[in-house]
């Protein structure tokens, strides 16, 4: 009896042959739309494969780290930041798209690159930024400019396009049902974990959930996280939405509606978050006004010297991690002023 190889060789034409095996509503690779800028196949990964280590190996991907998810600064070392918040909506992400039998390399993707355009202090910085950009400023559009210029990864079209409507506020929605997955696997983590960390930092108590909320999903963390998958796995499949589409099951769908509404009133717009809000705006509007005056402190490896000089100061500043931009107001305005500022967010 001859033994079996430990190994078989699998490349890209190998792998492509296996998404023919997906689901009807998948999104294979060797179908993309393809790329601004054609390139040669790649002889290993699929196109969708290629673009999860281009995103993963971005700057923009590294700042995160250091990117607030809700609260400023917060004492512990267990609150959830912008990174560990896309590597959650990430894990959902693939695992929605692979029970589904969709193309998770394409949820993986376009999970990992969602939130690259955040701004500083989480969705309390992104207001600063509406005064400077006509029709509003928002993450999804900037995390589409910095794929496509700041840093031009010359992403595949699907995961553009993901990254452009991964936001429920973006329409029209994502192209792709991977690009829908992502969608809920965003809700789903934040909604999940932003209640833990509301907890862990005592706005509020686990009794104060919508009844119902922890009557369907449990308790928050990965109780809710596996609860709420059940719930999208369970309405896609039994085709409650439009044909072909990712839901989550109606029952459940009120209950996340609740939950979300509760999140808003009570954590997102609560004091604690308030009596950060205007210290985190004023930092981001005065740094962007002191760099439209001087424009030339913008470093050359982050500026686009085709843009206006308003978008090469909002690439820039909405470009910055907390605490850079916070390093960066001491160091630029008065060092006791800066100090009162700075203090009022940790």
């Amino acid at each position: 009896m001859t033994a079996q190889p430990p190994f078989r060789f699998t490349d890209r034409a190998a792998r492509e042959r296996a998404e023919e095996q997906l689901a009807p509503a998948a999104t294979r690779a060797a179908a993309s739309r393809g790329r601004a800028r054609p390139e040669p196949e790649d002889p290993l990964r699929t196109a969708f494969e290629r673009d999860r280590d281009r995103i993963l190996h971005a700057k923009a991907f590294r700042r995160l780290k250091h990117k607030t998810q809700v609260f400023l600064n917060p004492d512990g070392d267990h609150f959830v930041t912008r990174l560990t918040h896309t590597l959650q909506v990430t894990q959902v992400a693939r695992s929605l798209a692979r029970a589904l039998g969709l193309n998770d390399s394409l949820a993986e993707a376009i999970a990992l690159a969602h939130d690259v355009g955040h701004s500083p202090f989480g969705h309390i910085g992104e207001e600063a930024f509406d005064p400077y950009v006509a029709g509003g400023w928002h993450h999804a559009a900037q995390g589409v400019r910095i794929v496509e210029t700041l840093e031009d990864l010359n992403l595949t079209w699907e995961v553009r396009d993901g990254v452009r409507a991964h936001s429920w506020k973006i329409d029209p929605p994502p192209a792709t049902r991977e690009g829908e997955c992502v969608r809920y696997a965003d809700r789903i983590g934040y909604l999940s974990h932003d209640a833990l960390d509301a907890i862990r930092a005592g706005v509020i108590r686990p009794a104060d959930l919508p009844a119902r909320a922890r009557e369907v999903f449990g308790e928050p963390g990965s109780e809710m996280v596996g609860t709420m998958i059940d719930a999208v796995l369970e309405g896609s499949l039994s085709g409650n939405g439009p044909a072909g589409a990712v839901v989550m099951a109606p029952g459940p769908l009120a209950a996340m509606h609740e939950l979300r509404a509760f999140m808003f009133e009570r954590v997102y717009a609560s004091e604690t978050a308030a009596g950060q809000k205007h210290v985190a705006i004023d930092v981001i509007r005065r740094l962007v006004d002191h760099h439209l005056a001087h424009p030339e402190l913008i470093p050359a490896s982050y500026r686009d010297t085709e843009a206006d000089a308003v978008t090469q100061v909002v690439d820039y500043v909405s470009g910055m991690t907390d605490r850079f931009a916070l390093s960066m107001h001491d160091r630029l305005f008065d060092a006791d002023a800066a100090a009162r500022m700075v203090a009022l967010l940790r």
